[in-house]
């Protein structure tokens, strides 16, 4: 009767021995499945902060591209959020550490909007600048072009001028003389007979050159082109000599003048023969040549 007593009592025990094994079995399963809904919870929850993070990377990659200078400020942020990511991707998830990620999502998305709008205005500026240099270099060209044309008509003005203010001459005659006992000068053909060369020229009236002294240089050429006098010698700016026989001198008033010089003869009398005088003025320009024979 005991041993009955005691087997039933051994089986309630082993009966609330089991009972209390499979609520712990179900317990614990329960917990098993809590975990793992909670931890794909956190790793969707910690997915969706590194896709949002990498968005905000691809948008700073995009306008550092788009940018005509390298942005410092626009880097930085970069290199931030990427350090953010890896941090995310490294971390143990936890609801508390991403939930401090999901507000500093939140901050670096405020923080592009305001870069962005920075970057904006400074592109706008920078094409405004562009804009303004780009026409001030029309501008610049255009005004270069205007005096360089100003240069070349000053030029050609000057070159016109120059010329124009040149003396010519009107009228232009050798004699050969022979002066009298007198002093009379008389024309003659003979070597022999004569004495010197008057050398007359006219200067034309030119009411633009510059009045005051000036010299021109008669050149007597003998039959054998020899230099006939002292035998001078002149150079100009531009490079060009002569050698002349006498310069002659006289006062210009911008109205027709009358010039004469004389040429002397030679140790010996003048040869027979054909002669020729040129007249040069201050710039070397040959001004007039006369020919004339001796017999």
């Amino acid at each position: 009767m005991t041993e009955t007593k005691n087997n039933n009592g051994l089986k309630v025990i082993a009966g609330l021995l089991g009972v209390v094994l499979l609520g712990t079995i179900i317990y614990t399963v329960s917990l098993y499945q809590d975990k793992k809904k909670t931890t794909a919870a956190l790793q969707q929850e910690k997915d969706l902060v590194v896709e949002d993070l990498n968005s905000l990377k691809s948008e700073y990659d995009k306008a550092i591209l788009e940018s005509n200078a390298t942005n410092e400020e626009l880097v930085a942020a970069r290199d931030n959020i990427a350090k953010y990511i890896d941090s995310v991707q490294s971390m143990k998830s936890d609801i508390a550490s991403l939930s401090r990620y999901r507000r500093q999502v939140s901050v670096l998305k405020a923080e592009r909007e305001e870069l962005l709008k920075q970057v904006d205005s400074l592109t706008q500026s920078n094409t405004l600048l562009a804009m303004e240099r780009d026409s001030t270099y029309v501008e610049l060209e255009k005004q270069t072009v205007f005096n360089d044309s100003l240069v070349v008509q000053n030029t050609q003005l000057a070159d016109a001028v120059e010329r124009g203010s040149a003396l010519n001459l009107s009228k232009f005659t050798v004699d050969a003389v022979k002066e009298r006992s007198s002093g009379k000068l008389v024309s003659t053909s003979r070597a022999k007979a004569t004495d010197k060369f008057k050398v007359c020229f006219t200067v034309a009236d030119n009411v633009i050159a510059d009045a005051g002294d000036r010299e021109f240089f008669i050149e007597v050429l003998d039959p054998q082109g020899n230099i006939l006098g002292e035998s001078f010698s002149k150079s100009n700016d531009d490079g060009g000599s002569i050698t002349y026989s006498k310069g002659t001198n006289f006062y210009y008033e911008n109205n027709s003048l009358d010039v004469c010089d004389y040429i002397n003869k030679p140790a010996g009398d003048f040869n027979k023969g054909n002669y020729m005088v040129n007249v040069y003025d201050d710039r070397l320009k040959l001004l007039g040549t006369s020919k004339f024979t001796l017999k």
